[in-house]
């Protein structure tokens, strides 16, 4: 493995522990407001993305990344739960045993929350489209768009280049 490569893997692992960090955030920033005071989703989202800044996790760019894939990924799981009335277990589309009990939780409270807010302005809104390699998602299953092969990330993750016929494009795939 080159030095790149162990670069690459390290800023990837980043901003995957990034994602991770700033949906814990948005949680408890979303269960310490309440229902009274109603930052919006894009606020507590913005507070989150200043706090990884400001600690020193992740950089200016970097936070702006993470916090572009967390949006994307809230935004389709609430457009999913409001269209479908399904459950989160639907959208992921694997069992919620195998995620981990502070994950699974965190995603409820905030594509709840996302999914309200939605319904809000619901008209002004698209929907997130597709996902690419190189870029960060949250658990769930994308497809690639050129040959269909499934991808699962049972965590957040990194988006890798598609193993069947190396495609860069993927949709989520919902139950």
């Amino acid at each position: 493995m080159s030095e790149g490569q162990q670069h690459d893997e390290g800023s990837i692992e980043r901003l995957v522990q990034g994602y991770r960090r700033m949906m814990e955030r948005l949680k408890a920033a979303i269960e310490e407001a309440g229902e009274e005071a109603k930052p919006t989703l894009e606020e507590n989202l913005r507070r989150a993305q200043e706090k990884a800044v400001e600690l020193g996790e992740l950089t200016r760019e970097e936070a702006e990344k993470v916090a572009g894939y967390l949006r994307r990924d809230l935004e389709d799981a609430a457009h999913y739960l409001e269209d479908t009335g399904s459950e989160l277990a639907q959208w992921l589309r694997f069992d919620l045993e195998l995620i981990e009990d502070r994950l699974l939780d965190m995603l409820l409270t905030v594509a709840d929350r996302t999914r309200l807010e939605l319904a809000e302005f619901e008209r002004q809104m698209q929907r997130a489209a597709s996902y690419h390699t190189g870029e960060i998602t949250g658990p769930g299953v994308l497809r690639c768009t050129t040959c269909g092969e499934e991808l699962h990330f049972r965590e957040p993750g990194h988006i890798p280049p598609c193993p069947r016929c190396h495609g860069t494009e993927f949709q989520r795939v919902s139950a």
